[in-house]
C-alpha cells in the first residue's frame, strides 16, 4: 500500500432535510448526493413501479401461459454470484408459483463461455423445453436466440448488461438498460431484474385467480430478498436508491434469522455472524466463496447451496465452496506475482507503464484473471485487462477492470469499431468487462488499448488518490459513531462507506504476520488513544513509534471473544499534498 494524495468529498451545504441527523452523518450523506429523507427510506413501498420496465408485461404474460399450459422451462444462468443468485431466485420463485417442470443450466466458462451461446442452446434443447429464461445474460446473444428459435424454443431474456447495436429477437426482453426503457433503476443487478419479473408474474396470477383455484399460498417474494442482497452487492453494481433499498431489506432479513440456509452457511464458514451482517460481508465473504465455484469448476455447487432448505446440506456445500475459495487464493497469489514481474519488465523496458495495461501469461487461469486485473488496477491505478489462453490456444479470454473516468465497455466498443476483427466479442459495464481476441493479435490489441485509454482518460486520473469525508472531532472517535455509521448504510459501489482522514501520533506499533501492522494512535488535539490496523503492507515503509502520520481510515468495530472495541481500519497513508475537493457525483471518483 503506497502513500496516496488526498481528495476530500465536497459537502459544504447540508440540505435542510438532513438537519435532524447526527451532524457527521448528515455531512456524509450530503457528500453522496442525498438531498432528502425520502432517499433514505428503504421500505418496500419505495420500490419503483416495475411495470415501467420495458417488456416486462410481455415476459410475465408468456410465463403465465407457460404455467397454465404446464410447459417445460429451463433457466440459463451465469457463472458468477449474480448469476447464481438470479438462478436460485428464479427457481425458488417459479416453484412457489406452481411451476412443476423446471430446471436450470449454467454454462461452464471453460467449455461454453459466457451467456446464451448457440452451443449451450443445443445442450438445453436435448431436454426439449418449451421456454428458456436467461438470468444475468442474454442481451448480447443474438445468435443464441436465433438457434433457440430454430429449435422451436421461446426465449425470455432478463439481463442488466449494456446492449450492443442489435437486440436478440427474443419473445421478450427485460433489461432496464435496453433502449427506450423508462425504469429509473438503471443499476439493477441481474437478480434485481429477475425479482421484478417475479413480482409482475405474481400480479398477473393473482388477477387470474391462479392461487385461489389451486388452493395455493400466495408466495411472499420479500422472503428471498436475501438472495437479491447477495447478488447485488457481489456484482458491484452502483448502490443507487433502488439497489440500496433491495440490499437493506435483504440484510434485515438475514440479521433476523430469515435467510436461506445457504447464505447462513456461507457466512458462517467465513467466520461472520449472520445477526450482525453488513453489505461488506456480502461482497468480501459470501460473494467470493460463491464465485469460487464458477471460477474453478462450475456454478452448480453454488446454486445448489442457495436452493437447499436443509441447513446440514447447505453447510456441506458451503464447506466445499470454502475449500474452492482457498484454492482460488493460492492460484491468484501465484498469478499476481507473475503479473507484477511482467509490469516491472514493462516499466524497465519502456521506462514507464502504459496507461492501459493488457497482460497475458500462458499459465494463467481463465477463472481468476478478473481478480488479477482488479489487484493490478488498485496497485497501479490504471485500467487493466488480464488475458488467459483459451482451450486450443488460438484465442485469448480477457477480464477487464477500469478506474473512475474510463467507461470500459465504451473503450472496447471504440477499439472494435476502429479495428474490425481485432476483438472477437466483448460485453460488460463501465467498470468491468469481458472479451476474447485472437492470440496472434495480442500486441495489436495492447497498442490499441493503450492509445484508446490515453484518448479517453485525463492524465490526472492516473494519480493514486484516496477519497475522504474529511477530518472528524476526537470525540467522534468512539464506538457510538462506529455503530451509527455501520447501521446507516448499506454502503457499497457508488455509495461508499465513509472514510475520514487525520493526523495521529504513534504511541505503539506491532507487526502481525510479517505483512500487517497494529498501531495505538493518539489523534491531534485528542487525549484518548485509539487502536488501528493496516493489512498487507511493507512494515519498513511505515512510520514507527513516536512519529506522526496522516492517514485515511474507516471506523470499525473489532469483535473478539464477545468483546467489542473501536478500531480504525487504515485505508491509506496520505502524502502531504492535497488535491481540491470534488463535487458530488453518481459514482465515487476516488
Amino acid at each position: 500500500m503506497t502513500a496516496r494524495r488526498l481528495r476530500r468529498r465536497a459537502s459544504d451545504e447540508i440540505p435542510l432535510a438532513l438537519s435532524d441527523l447526527h451532524p457527521l452523518l448528515a455531512r456524509v450523506y450530503a457528500a453522496r448526493g442525498v438531498r432528502g429523507s425520502d432517499e433514505l427510506d428503504y421500505s418496500l413501498r419505495r420500490l419503483p413501479d416495475i411495470w415501467r420496465l420495458r417488456g416486462i408485461r410481455k415476459a410475465a404474460e408468456r410465463l403465465q401461459a407457460a404455467l397454465q399450459r404446464d410447459e417445460s422451462i429451463v433457466i440459463i444462468g451465469d457463472y458468477d454470484a449474480d448469476g447464481a443468485t438470479s438462478t436460485a431466485l428464479a427457481i425458488r420463485g417459479l416453484r412457489a408459483m406452481g411451476c412443476r417442470r423446471l430446471d436450470y443450466l449454467v454454462p461452464n466458462r471453460f467449455d461454453f463461455g459466457y451467456g446464451l451461446s448457440p452451443e449451450i442452446v443445443d445442450l438445453a434443447a436435448e431436454a426439449k423445453p418449451d421456454l428458456i429464461i436467461t438470468v444475468d445474460n442474454g442481451i448480447a446473444n443474438v445468435a443464441g436466440v436465433e438457434r433457440a428459435r430454430r429449435h422451436g424454443i421461446d426465449v425470455i431474456i432478463t439481463d442488466h448488461h449494456l446492449p450492443g447495436p442489435k437486440l436478440p429477437a427474443a419473445t421478450a426482453i427485460v433489461n432496464p438498460n435496453q433502449p427506450g426503457d423508462p425504469f429509473p433503476g438503471k443499476s439493477l443487478a441481474g437478480v434485481g431484474v429477475m425479482l421484478c419479473l417475479l413480482i409482475a408474474l405474481r400480479r398477473l396470477l393473482l388477477d387470474a385467480g391462479w392461487f385461489t383455484q389451486r388452493g395455493m399460498t400466495v408466495p411472499k417474494l420479500a422472503a428471498w430478498l436475501d438472495l437479491v442482497a447477495l447478488g447485488t452487492v457481489a456484482d458491484v453494481v452502483p448502490l443507487d436508491h433502488v439497489n440500496r433499498l433491495l440490499v437493506e431489506q435483504g440484510l434485515r432479513r438475514i440479521r433476523a434469522g430469515q435467510a436461506c440456509p445457504g447464505i447462513n452457511a456461507l457466512l458462517e464458514v467465513a467466520g461472520r455472524d449472520p445477526a450482525t451482517v453488513r453489505s461488506s460481508d456480502m461482497g468480501f465473504c459470501a460473494g467470493p466463496r460463491l464465485n469460487a465455484a464458477g471460477r474453478l469448476e462450475d456454478m452448480g455447487t453454488g446454486i445448489e447451496c442457495l436452493l437447499t432448505d436443509d441447513p446440514a446440506t447447505a453447510r456441506q456445500y458451503a464447506t466445499e465452496l470454502d475449500k474452492l475459495n482457498r484454492a482460488r487464493r493460492e492460484i491468484e497469489a501465484d498469478m499476481q506475482q507473475q503479473a507484477l514481474r511482467i509490469c516491472e519488465r514493462l516499466a524497465l523496458d519502456e521506462r514507464r507503464l502504459p496507461w492501459g495495461l493488457a497482460l497475458h501469461h500462458d499459465d494463467w487461469h481463465q477463472g481468476v484473471v478478473g481478480l488479477v486485473a482488479s489487484r493490478l488496477k488498485e496497485r497501479y491505478h490504471r485500467p487493466v485487462i488480464a488475458f488467459a489462453t483459451a482451450e486450443g490456444g488460438a484465442s485469448l479470454k480477457g477480464s477487464a477492470r477500469s478506474i473512475p473516468g474510463l467507461h470500459m465497455r465504451d473503450a472496447l466498443e471504440r477499439i472494435d469499431s476502429r479495428h474490425p476483427g481485432l476483438i472477437e466479442k466483448f460485453g460488460g459495464h463501465a467498470m468491468a468487462a469481458g472479451l476474447s481476441l485472437p492470440a496472434a493479435r495480442l500486441d495489436d490489441f495492447r497498442t490499441a488499448f493503450d492509445q484508446t485509454v490515453r484518448e479517453m482518460l485525463p492524465q490526472e486520473a492516473l494519480e493514486p488518490v484516496v477519497a475522504s469525508d474529511g477530518p472528524i472531532e476526537p470525540a467522534d472517535l468512539a464506538m457510538e459513531t462506529a455503530r451509527l455509521l455501520q447501521t446507516c448504510g448499506p454502503w457499497g459501489q457508488g455509495f461508499p462507506e465513509p472514510v475520514f482522514d487525520g493526523r495521529f501520533r504513534i504511541r505503539q506499533r506491532r507487526i502481525l504476520k510479517e505483512k500487517h501492522l497494529r498501531y495505538q494512535l493518539l489523534p491531534e488535539n485528542g487525549q484518548r488513544p485509539v487502536e488501528a490496523i493496516v493489512f498487507n503492507v511493507e512494515p519498513q515503509e511505515w512510520p514507527d513509534e513516536g512519529e506522526t502520520m496522516h492517514i485515511a481510515y474507516r471506523l470499525d468495530i473489532n469483535r473478539y471473544q464477545g468483546v467489542e472495541s473501536l478500531q480504525l481500519m487504515i485505508e491509506a497513508r496520505i502524502d502531504s499534498e492535497t488535491v481540491p475537493s470534488f463535487p458530488t457525483t453518481d459514482g465515487d471518483p476516488g
